[in-house]
């Protein structure tokens, strides 16, 4: 799964360009984007400035909140409104520190953890489509998962579907659209014309390691092989080759980016972004958007438009078996011939133009949103580098990273010193950030016994570019005891028609729990389909162990062992809640034991 840095993103992504740091004058933002924003939004020329500015002091917050918000955090959005940074965090502490370091902080029930397990969990049911299941992924403002319906497409494979996405908690919208993709000197925004297909847009102009010059665009636009790229219609004016090899373009569920090589004799690369009609924009760097953001896209088609990021990392299926992860979703209006053409957050490149609406609304539903792919993936994934017009020397990749060794709740990392400025490495459990270090090494703490990890790590310099991460690096921390993280309560418990019984564990272990964590229940009843069995963890989040449900009645006698994909600190209340759903039955809650 692709999955970026949210807290740290723009500290991150400024390792390819002049990222936002704290360090850093407030940009002046360009005529062309003021007044974009300004006609989005229904705000004077001063309003957008103001708003501009305060998403800037945002974006230089987020590269520099201390690591343990950062480690806490389950999303963060701009508020224009308030015109500040939001955090959301799982605990009290968390969010006195967010607010004492300047943001607005807002206490939830679902960590990262819960967020990303629920995503997958739905990625897992989508599989290959579902009939009119167009869009899904984690919504921070709402701390929930969303799955978009076009309900004019449902069949009852979506009603099965959604049946059981409801059970994981996630919210469901309908619409009545869906997105579709789209599809036209080197300059952002300009036409061009794979082959004698119809054109698309130019993204962003770049340069491999040997100063070779391409550009960056849609994947869509550039999916067959060797293919002539043209400046005309008509198949005049040849630019060069796209894709070539047929390694250099994806459409899939990775990501919608592709190259071409500017081959031909007379072409230059331009930092001058095509604004139709305002004031030229010249790019300056790339950088990640976070929700709430102000954002301007250019195409040959509908030209120089504005909107609000409303979703990033969410995935969209376009049909006939095309799923794309990982997008990031915009109020912007976008039409078709836009495809490819490059997103902008203020002067820094953001994202290649991947699909949207048939045409632009006003107020749009989420099935008439604009969708692009990040443009520092495409950048990553073929080591090219963003014409701009200035340059930074950034932090390279830490190289040679490893384990040093292992305990059943830990795993000790070394690597060797990147090249720059260096003057922090930052961590990373997966896509969360686990800790961050002045020299080359790390101890990682609070993991669960017997389960697998994937660490990489990446440098940072004072003003707060990041590098590359470095390779990922496999472990698997030690078996442990084991019994010594299990936990029992034997109190008996009657169990009473129509009523609730609730059984606690009060767990001091430290760490976060085994995942799956075991659950064993001991239970005398004449009729086991009338019962409900949930397990509440420390947080208050509920686990359904067995559903209640059935014509006849079996008892239930004995132990009943079942496992939970939890991702809870171990420490804390656990209970278990038996629910007696008929009448006429008797029972006893004899025992129960959990574990951790």
């Amino acid at each position: 799964m692709r999955r970026f840095v949210s807290v740290v993103g723009v500290a991150a992504m400024a390792a390819l360009g002049l990222g936002f740091a704290p360090a850093e004058a407030a940009p002046d933002h360009p005529d062309a984007e003021v007044a974009g924003v300004a006609a989005a939004f229904g705000l004077t020329a001063d309003q957008a400035r103001t708003q501009l500015a305060a998403q800037d002091r945002a974006h230089r917050l987020a590269a520099t909140l201390p690591a343990p918000v950062r480690a806490q955090a389950a999303g963060q959005w701009f508020d224009a409104a308030a015109g500040k940074l939001t955090i959301a965090v799982t605990s009290q502490a968390a969010a006195d520190e967010a607010r004492a370091a300047g943001a607005a902080a807002r206490v939830v029930a679902r960590s990262q953890a819960d967020l990303d397990r629920t995503d997958a969990a739905v990625r897992a049911l989508v599989g290959t489509g579902v009939p009119g299941v167009y869009g899904w992924g984690i919504d921070v403002r709402g701390n929930e998962v969303g799955v978009d319906v076009d309900r004019t497409k449902k069949t009852a494979a979506t009603e099965s579907f959604l049946s059981r996405v409801r059970e994981l908690g996630v919210r469901i919208t309908e619409t009545s659209s869906s997105p579709r993709q789209q599809s036209g000197t080197i300059q952002t925004g300009n036409p061009w014309w794979p082959g004698g297909e119809s054109n698309c847009s130019v993204g962003f102009p770049v340069t491999d390691s040997s100063g070779a010059k391409h550009f960056l665009t849609a994947g869509h636009c550039t999916n067959d092989r060797d293919q002539a790229a043209y400046g005309a219609s008509g198949q005049q004016n040849r630019i060069g080759t796209s894709n070539v090899g047929g390694t250099h373009s994806v459409n899939a569920r990775e990501g919608d980016m592709g190259v071409v090589a500017v081959t031909e004799a007379g072409w230059t690369l331009s930092a001058s972004v095509n604004t139709w009609g305002q004031p030229a924009i010249t790019l300056t760097g790339a950088a990640e958007v976070m929700v709430g953001d102000r954002v301007c896209h250019s195409g040959n088609t509908s030209h120089w438009q504005c909107g609000e990021v409303k979703y990033t990392h969410k995935s969209v299926d376009y049909g006939g078996g095309l799923v794309i992860d990982d997008l990031t979703w915009t109020t912007a209006c976008s039409l078709g011939g836009d495809s490819g053409g490059g997103w902008l957050l203020g002067s820094k490149a953001t994202g290649l133009h991947d699909g949207g609406p048939s045409k632009c609304v006003d107020n749009p539903s989420d099935g008439d949103l604009s969708l692009f792919q990040p443009v520092v993936e495409a950048l990553d994934k073929w080591q090219l580098s963003l014409v701009t017009s200035g340059g930074t020397t950034l932090p390279g990749a830490p190289a040679n990273p490893r384990v040093t060794g292992t305990t059943a709740t830990s795993v000790s990392l070394a690597w060797d010193a990147s090249t720059g400025d260096v003057t922090a490495y930052d961590v990373y459990n997966g896509s969360t950030l686990a800790t961050s270090v002045a020299g080359t090494s790390a101890t990682v703490t609070g993991l669960s016994p017997d389960t697998a990890y994937t660490f990489t790590v990446k440098a940072r310099d004072a003003a707060g570019n990041a590098s590359p991460a470095s390779a990922a690096v496999p472990a698997r921390t030690q078996a442990g005891d084991g019994g010594g993280r299990t936990l029992t309560n034997d109190t008996d418990y009657a169990i009473r028609d129509y009523q609730q019984v609730f059984s606690p564990i009060t767990s001091t272990l430290t760490g976060q729990v085994a995942t799956p964590l075991s659950v064993a229940v001991t239970i005398r009843h004449t009729c086991a389909e009338d019962l409900g069995v949930t397990l509440l963890d420390p947080k208050g989040k509920a686990y359904a162990l067995k559903y209640s449900g059935g014509s006849t009645c079996t008892a239930w006698t004995g132990a009943r062992t079942f496992t939970v994909p939890a991702a809870s600190p171990a420490g804390g209340r656990w209970q278990l809640r038996v629910t007696d759903y008929g009448p006429g039955d008797t029972g006893t809650l004899d025992t129960w034991s959990l574990t951790l």
